[in-house]
């Protein structure tokens, strides 16, 4: 998979951080974001997700931009699009979609009941659905989240891959505080493609993994490079997140090689992950004869 598209842009744009970002971006910057999704592609990416992660009818709301919701998704559609167009021998890259923690990312208790997530995650993927080769319902902190995203995804007609993120001090654990086995329980009873972790310590994700074999499906993670996400409130900007200085790419492409010894099959990036960041993990795992493919199970 690619890195993390928001925190690259925030470090390339020329405007300040938006409650919206990184939607806002989509109109200011599309070239930006077509270029972060070419460079991503370059480095190895086999999956592009669509840069669509604030594009839900609820923070559309929130800050005032609710008839925005089909222009925006509808550009990032566009500019994935184009940039794997641009990229050459890109024919196996394939784009996904995203279904994503309505309100906030972390705060899985300001979501809806679940049956308003399971209205908006719906028509979300109802624009996305024919356009996108697989819908990934990312950082899914509660039972909840899992549930409804999952639920919809499942019923989409595309593939479907769920991915949780856990307390990042233990990976047994999902944000909310709730057991991950209890969300893996809920997953069993979907018809979904792949489990997935991400956007929370690599070191995290490593514990949490061994816990997502037991659905017996394709699984793997994703991990963010922040040093906390304490500090990120509903509606704020994610300028006020800090960047680990302990993790080079070597070390994380590391860890992501220890995920794959152990069974993991789908890996990539997320916050502050970067092309370096995919870069390092294709060339060791090439470096050590895996195949990297974009076929799916």
């Amino acid at each position: 998979m690619d890195g993390g598209m928001g925190q690259e842009l925030i470090h390339r744009s020329k405007h300040k951080p938006h409650p919206l970002w990184s939607a806002k971006i989509l109109l200011d910057e599309p070239d930006l974001v077509e270029q972060v999704h070419y460079e991503f592609i370059m480095a190895g990416a086999k999956i592009i997700t669509l840069n669509n992660y604030s594009c839900t009818p609820e923070r559309l709301e929130r800050d005032g931009h609710p008839d925005m919701f089909e222009t925006l998704q509808a550009k990032a559609i566009d500019v994935a699009k184009r940039a794997r167009d641009r990229a050459k021998n890109s024919s196996d890259v394939k784009i996904a979609g995203c279904l994503p923690p309505l309100y906030a990312s972390y705060k899985p208790e300001i979501a809806p009941a679940l049956v308003d997530c399971i209205s908006s995650y719906e028509r979300i993927a109802e624009v996305q659905v024919q356009e996108v080769d697989v819908l990934i319902c990312e950082t899914m902190s509660s039972v909840k989240e899992l549930h409804a995203a999952g639920y919809v995804a499942s019923k989409s007609g595309t593939r479907s891959w769920v991915s949780g993120s856990v307390s990042d001090d233990n990976g047994s654990v999902l944000r909310s505080g709730e057991a991950l086995e209890e969300g893996i329980k809920v997953l069993s009873e979907l018809d979904i493609d792949a489990v997935l972790l991400n956007c929370c310590f690599p070191e995290i994700i490593t514990e949490g993994l061994r816990i997502l074999r037991s659905l017996k499906l394709p699984y793997g993670g994703y991990a963010n490079r922040f040093n906390s996400i304490d500090k990120l409130d509903p509606g704020g900007t994610v300028d006020v997140l800090k960047a680990r200085d302990d993790l080079d790419e070597m070390g994380y492409a590391r860890t992501v090689s220890s995920w794959i010894n152990e069974g993991a099959t789908i890996v990539g990036g997320c916050c502050e992950m970067g092309p370096i960041y995919i870069s390092a993990i294709r060339d060791l795992l090439l470096e050590q004869g895996h195949k990297i493919v974009s076929e799916f199970s």
